[in-house]
């Protein structure tokens, strides 16, 4: 396992948006199997040592590869795009007041007679949201070569998206609050 090696050549996976994620667990499993601390148990303090890097970098790769977000943000990186997430905030304004919107609607909720149901809608809405960034972002990723105004555009695609799993994540410990308190 070589240092230079990406993550789909560490899957032996050609690099692309696409992924059966059931194959990629498969590979997964595999390689955790081949290169698990556990299996070198008796080996040198070295071998033990190279054991636990393997196994980290391979859970660290599966981590990538598992989430569209990630992997997109990857496959821009493999084409050099840099991302500074300190930097990088400069969304269009719709976008942002939609994000504004979505997290008042959510503390908003207990005003509602039937909160689970307007959170359901919210949540509904994201997941469509989410769902619609992937298709674009599986389009914009099978072109062989992008130029910088496409590596621009799918570079906001993986923000907005990080933006939307991240409002996912509240929604989903809104949902959990609310059905615990019934």
């Amino acid at each position: 396992m070589a240092q230079h090696q990406t993550h789909f050549e560490l899957f032996e996976l050609p690099v692309s948006f696409d992924l059966d994620l059931q194959d990629l667990s498969q590979r997964y499993r595999d390689l955790q199997g081949a290169v698990h601390p556990d299996k070198f148990a008796n080996a040198s303090e070295r071998e033990r040592l190279l054991s636990v890097e393997k196994a980290a970098a391979v859970n660290d790769a599966y981590q990538i590869l598992k989430s569209p977000q990630k992997r997109a943000r990857y496959i821009l990186e493999l084409q050099s795009v840099s991302f500074d997430d300190e930097k990088d905030v400069a969304l269009d304004p719709a976008f942002l007041m939609e994000q504004i919107e979505f997290r008042e609607a959510l503390g908003e909720l207990n005003q509602h007679n039937d909160p689970l149901s307007v959170l359901n809608n919210i949540m509904a809405d994201i997941k469509n949201r989410i769902t619609a960034i992937v298709e674009d972002l599986r389009v914009g990723l099978a072109s062989e070569s992008l130029d910088e105004e496409q590596k621009s555009q799918l570079k906001q695609l993986v923000h907005k998206m990080q933006f939307l799993n991240k409002l996912q994540q509240e929604a989903e410990y809104q949902e959990e609050n609310l059905l615990n308190a019934i």
